[in-house]
């Protein structure tokens, strides 16, 4: 059985300044504080809870949107 691949957002911090965003809009987002979001972009393993939401929104299945309305 083939192994499921593990969420890695190592470049998170690049993925975040392509989008042209600082730490502070960048994670808000999420319903992270700037300085949480700096320490995981520094290497502090993300929760696997935020992984899973980092991964749904970035491949498409969550949106800018979703995560607005979330946040209300």
């Amino acid at each position: 059985m083939a192994r499921k691949p593990k969420l890695d957002f190592s470049n998170i911090a690049v993925a975040r300044m392509k989008e042209g965003l600082n730490q502070q809009d960048f994670w808000k987002r999420y319903g992270v504080t700037q300085s949480g979001g700096s320490r995981y972009e520094s290497g502090r393993n993300i929760p696997k809870p935020l992984g899973i939401l980092l991964w749904l929104h970035r491949s498409g299945k969550v949106t800018d949107k979703d995560l607005e309305d979330a946040l209300k």
